[in-house]
């Protein structure tokens, strides 16, 4: 098997893997009477794994046209699909490890692969197959766009409907706005600093291949 032929094959079956996973924890979410499809698909989770795995699934399936003028963005959608999946697995970590029941992954396999697998997955396929067009922290602050938008959206709609995706964006959980405020100062710093982490994993990748062997 060819790497390239190698590369297709994980990248389906790890596409495939989220889209098992989201619907097999949506078949059993409905049988429970607070789970509803709004609420499930507003969790960051769940909208990082699915952009993941519709890019995993447009990789496999491209036409390579070779450094064509399209390299750049194809580069930078990737650089975004793993900022996002790696923002989950540390957020997670870090702050929600232990909510599965608040976070409707109450499906061991599936909390371990959306939050956990996926995640790995992304900076994995981000170190083996590295962006052939120079990246820039610069070129890379368009990623942040997706985060900031989600906040606004989850700070409006939680009002609405009395329901947060994370207990860090609830008031009464978090201290107040302003608590809620400081998780996500905290939590864009973090998403800067992985932001400046996966552009120089992806340049010294670059760089580190373009060497004469």
């Amino acid at each position: 098997m060819t790497k390239a032929s190698l590369q297709v094959a994980y990248r389906v079956a790890f596409a495939l893997m989220v889209l098992i996973a989201a619907g097999y924890q949506i078949d059993v979410g409905l049988d429970r009477p607070s789970f509803t499809l709004g609420n499930f698909f507003s969790f960051f989770t769940i909208q990082s794994n699915l952009f993941a795995a519709s890019v995993l699934l447009w990789l496999a399936t491209r036409k390579s046209d070779g450094h064509g003028a399209n390299q750049g963005r194809i580069d930078l959608i990737r650089g975004a699909a793993t900022l996002y999946m790696a923002t989950t697995g540390v957020v997670y970590g870090l702050l929600l490890s232990g909510y599965q029941e608040a976070l409707q992954t109450t499906v061991p396999w599936v909390d371990t692969a959306l939050h956990k697998v996926m995640p790995i997955v992304m900076v994995v396929d981000w170190l083996l197959d590295p962006p052939e067009t120079r990246l820039t922290v610069r070129r890379a602050l368009p990623w942040l766009i997706y985060p900031g938008l989600y906040l606004v959206y989850s700070l409006i709609r939680g009002p609405i409907v009395d329901w947060y995706p994370y207990p860090f964006l609830d008031p009464d959980e978090s201290g107040g706005y302003l608590g809620v405020a400081a998780y996500a100062v905290g939590i864009t710093v973090g998403v800067l600093a992985f932001t400046w982490v996966i552009v120089r994993l992806g340049e010294w990748r670059r760089e580190d291949t373009l060497r004469p062997r």
